[in-house]
């Protein structure tokens, strides 16, 4: 009885705790949101500039763009087009916080006045131009930006919405192009640095050296450890910047469709047969049961080829297949042909054109084409002569193949001898149009012919009952692969499991390897609940299931050799092998390279550069090697270097002659190159505003 009352004296606070319950069950996800129950969690998605960017804020302008695009496009966005517009709207942040600060210090602004004139007055942005050209004649039409002006207010908000940002983006694209152009005025070349430049690419010099490669060494014989590692890497932080990644090894377990799938599809298709053969309406038939969008009337340059081959015993009323295109099996209803008003052709050309406009060049390129033309008509072979002769190289890869073709499509001296023709095989004379001399061949002569067919595709997909089973296969693969070792035995037991690594996965990736939208998975990879050789549960991605395990850290505040643990490594053993490769040279005494590299042994080479520049200078063994090519040009002539290490190598170089530049007096054209590359400074400058606003990016953690 004592019992009881306890009960009835708790079942209130029962009662509330079960109600709260049942609320945080229901409206939970908008409560807690993506991250800690009650804001425990970090709702920070970066920070620019010393801004911070409110997870919710973020979710609302990203609402909006999606809004923005939706009812632009009529449909909704793929998970491809929402990562875009999350791009979108981070770098709309990136505009407001940190470039928006540069552009206010240097007091560049967007009047009213020059907005105007960007989207309807004299100087039209070009995203306008893009946006009201009208498609039937490909002009830009300024009325259709004026009339749709005067209806904005009579639009939907969201439409207009979408039009404010649009000019929004338009003022903010023009103070960007103002910045960027004040930067690069700002840039000056002297006049010394223009006759460097002159030198560096007129100096000559021909130079004899003894190349000693790195490779020639056997990389075994260099023992690299982990503390040479670790103090090359002190030595050189400044060059390897630390990063969050993080690697995997993963098995996949394909969707793939079994006998009983196969047999499932064979009896469908078979009803589908029957239902087109006795259909009165075949195109809606056809049209609510294929698995692939079909039309009715086709020309034969429009069908498959197995198709175009089975097409012509079909008869009239007739159902016909399955044929197999890929992984999908089609049936046709044929309804016989009826006359098209254009007409279609297959051809193939030689194009020879002319290298320039005189007379000479014309004679010179008809004469050429005259001999491939009497090649052909003595048997030589089409495709061969197309692909090493013709200058329309889009075509030459293919052997001069230009698929079908509509009547008019082409130019019309080459349209009118290809459409004139009745019979498959050579025209067996020049055509001369604008683009130069053709050699044509007709594979498939004109038809103006369609075909009615009703046209049903069904896609071979495994089944649910064979998807769930590939699944618990997968599924009991991760319950007994809880450790690395567990992991490796499990896929020995399966011989058709095969292992991938996936290393240094950014957390921004939606792809690894070869899996598309595997964005879970990374997601996982990522998680601070997730442990070193941690198992993950069942992945879906791309009609696969995966199982993975987390083999890799790498952190951006704390970077270690493990992170680039193959370029250390690579760096430190060449280190030693040029110790090894220079004491053994520095110890012979010889008069002539060729006698050093005799006594050297095997890896020396001795070879020649002959008139070469300092700034485009190449070795031939060693390559481009600007450490060796500055010590070359550094000797006198007839003058020996000491042994000295070089990029890929050890050397000893020897400069036979030395060929200055002629003295000039005017280096404008060197001035105004160095100009151009200071010019092309665009990615640079936003690399420095960023770097400059310390962006931290936090997204991936919460999409």
């Amino acid at each position: 009885m004592a019992l009881i009352n306890k009960i009835r004296e708790r079942s209130g606070i029962a009662v509330i705790v079960i109600a709260a319950s049942l609320m945080l069950f229901i409206v939970g996800g908008d409560i807690i949101g993506s991250q800690a129950l009650f804001g425990g969690g970090n709702q920070t998605v970066g920070e620019i500039a010393g801004e911070t960017i409110n997870y919710k804020d973020f979710q609302l302008k990203l609402d909006q763009a999606r809004q923005a695009f939706e009812a632009q496009s009529g449909r909704a966005a793929s998970e491809a087009e929402q990562q875009s517009l999350r791009e979108q709207v981070w770098n709309q942040y990136l505009v407001d916080y940190a470039y928006k600060k540069e552009f206010d210090a240097l007091g560049l602004k967007v009047s009213n006045e020059e907005l105007v004139d960007m989207v309807q007055g004299n100087n039209v942005s070009p995203a306008v131009q893009q946006s009201f050209t009208n498609p039937q004649t490909g002009v830009f039409d300024k009325t259709q930006v004026i009339s749709y002006l005067k209806n904005l207010k009579n639009l939907q908000p969201v439409q207009q919405q979408a039009w404010q940002n649009f000019e929004k983006s338009l003022a903010q694209d023009r103070l960007r192009q103002k910045y960027e152009n004040l930067i690069r005025l700002g840039s000056y070349v002297t006049r010394a640095e223009a006759e460097k430049e002159y030198q560096a690419q007129t100096t000559k010099a021909s130079l004899r050296y003894l190349f000693v490669p790195f490779y020639s060494v056997v990389d075994t014989t260099i023992k690299v450890t982990d503390s040479q590692l670790e103090d090359y890497l002190a030595k050189h932080k400044d060059e390897y910047k630390g990063f969050d990644s993080r690697t995997i090894q993963y098995v996949s377990f394909p969707m793939v469709p079994t006998k009983s799938d196969s047999v499932e599809l064979y009896n469908k298709i078979k009803d589908l047969a029957r239902g087109l053969a006795t259909s009165t309406s075949d195109s809606t038939f056809a049209r609510i049961n294929s698995d692939v969008p079909t039309k009715l009337y086709w020309s034969l340059s429009e069908m498959p080829d197995q198709l175009k081959v089975a097409v012509k015993s079909f008869i009239p009323g007739s159902v016909n297949g399955p044929y197999r295109e890929g992984n999908t099996y089609f049936i046709y209803k044929y309804g016989g042909t009826k006359l098209d008003t254009s007409s279609t052709v297959k051809a193939s050309h030689i194009l020879i054109r002319a290298e320039g406009t005189s007379d000479s060049a014309k004679a010179i390129a008809r004469t050429k084409a005259t001999d491939l033309l009497k090649q052909l008509q003595g048997g030589a072979n089409f495709e061969q002569l197309a692909a090493a002769n013709s200058t329309d190289q889009a075509s030459a890869q293919r052997g001069g193949d230009l698929g079908y073709f509509r009547e008019g499509v082409m130019v019309k001296p080459f349209n009118d001898a290809v459409f004139a023709a009745t019979s498959t095989g050579l025209i067996p004379r020049l055509v001369e149009s604008d683009f130069g001399f053709h050699i044509i061949k007709v594979t498939e002569p004109k038809t103006n012919v369609l075909y009615k067919i009703a046209a049903i595709g069904k896609t071979m997909t495994p089944s649910q009952a064979t998807r769930d089973a590939i699944y618990a296969k997968a599924d009991q693969f991760a319950l007994e692969s809880k450790s690395k070792t567990a992991f490796d035995e499990s896929v020995k037991k399966d011989k058709a499991l095969i292992v991938q690594t996936a290393n240094r996965i950014p957390e921004s990736a939606t792809n690894i390897n070869t899996l598309q939208n595997a964005r879970e998975i990374v997601r996982w990879a990522f998680n601070d609940d997730t442990k070193m050789e941690q198992t993950s549960p069942v992945f879906e991605t791309d009609e696969q299931y995966v199982v993975a395990i987390l083999t890799g850290k790498s952190e951006k505040s704390n970077p270690t050799i493990n992170d680039f643990r193959d370029e250390l490594t690579l760096k430190v053993r060449n280190a030693a092998k040029a110790e090894q490769i220079a004491k053994k040279l520095g110890t012979i005494q010889a008069p002539t390279l060729e006698a050093i590299a005799q006594k050297y042994g095997a890896g020396a080479l001795v070879e020649n550069a002959n008139d070469i520049s300092l700034a485009t200078g190449f070795l031939t063994s060693a390559g481009l090697d600007p450490i060796a090519l500055g010590r070359g040009f550094g000797l006198k002539a007839g003058k020996k270097s000491k042994v000295f290490t070089g990029e890929n190598g050890v050397f000893i170089m020897e400069k036979i002659t030395d060929t200055p530049a002629p003295a000039i007096g005017d280096y404008s054209m060197y001035k105004a190159n160095l100009q151009a590359k200071n010019m092309q400074a665009s990615y640079l400058l936003n690399e420095a505003i960023r770097e400059n606003a310390k962006v931290v990016d936090n997204r991936a953690k919460f999409f």
